[in-house]
């Protein structure tokens, strides 16, 4: 379906809201396991709500959509620090969501680069976040003080997969943000399902709300998610995580998918 043919509609009145990251999560699994939920999320748009929780910027999230992935509604992108509407191909922050964000951070971004300058396996992404700085982490040559001299400037540091290495306004992440924006929409919290699949969905998992750690999550994310009653772990890869843990928790109807 057309990004243009998304009807505005109150997701609060849906049986159940997928707040889902996208690389190795949504986009994670076999091309026939990713049809097979796409195809029943499209067959399910009246019941079912869709909120992308990604590492992500906006215009990649609009490529993608236009691309033939399932629209969300809402995202949270750039790790927990845009939190947006998604309507028509147009990504629009939620500025009373964001003034948090965006106090917290202030013009950090020439102080946390200068900072890191030259930093052994840090390498700088080129895209122009607002409110994060983000790098590339050579696991070989990196060295952790970056986390201490990120702290130390009063921000977060965050590395994932053991390939990324995020600098985020103190406090802020993916699961703060979704639980900011579920509040905002008046989402029922038992009706949401948050997956993910690396460490940078580590507060999103953690947050509250029945949550999936997919099937070929990084182990390090599953070491900080075991035992917790509200996470279900997922044999299957990916995008059939997604519906393993639906049925598990019985949000919608799988039968068949």
């Amino acid at each position: 379906m057309s990004l243009d043919a998304l009807p505005a509609r109150d997701i609060a009145t849906t049986r159940m809201v997928l707040a889902t990251d996208l690389d190795g999560t949504f986009l994670g699994g076999s091309e026939e396991d990713r049809q097979r939920l796409y195809r029943w999320i499209e067959s399910n748009r009246d019941s079912v709500g869709l909120i992308f929780v990604t590492g992500r910027d906006p215009r990649f999230i609009r490529e993608l959509c236009a691309g033939g992935v399932p629209w969300p509604e809402y995202v949270v992108g750039d790790v927990g620090t845009t939190i947006a509407r998604l309507q028509g191909g147009e990504v629009t922050p939620l500025a009373p969501l964001e003034e948090e964000i965006a106090a917290t951070w202030g013009d950090a971004g020439e102080t946390v680069r200068a900072a890191l300058d030259g930093h052994p396996g840090l390498t700088l992404q080129p895209t122009p976040f607002r409110y994060r700085i983000s790098y590339d982490l050579d696991a070989e040559t990196f060295d952790p003080s970056a986390s201490d001299k990120v702290r130390d400037l009063g921000h977060d540091p965050l590395i994932s997969d053991n390939r990324f290495f995020d600098v985020l306004p103190r406090g802020i992440s993916k699961g703060p943000s979704l639980r900011r924006l579920v509040a905002h929409l008046g989402l029922e919290e038992t009706r949401v399902l948050a997956a993910g699949d690396t460490l940078n969905d580590l507060s999103m998992l953690q947050c509250g709300l029945p949550a999936v750690a997919v099937g070929g999550a990084e182990p390090a994310l599953l070491a900080e998610v075991s035992g917790l009653p509200h996470v279900h772990t997922a044999r299957a890869i990916g995008a059939a995580g997604i519906l393993e843990a639906i049925g598990a928790f019985g949000l919608h109807d799988i039968e068949g998918v």
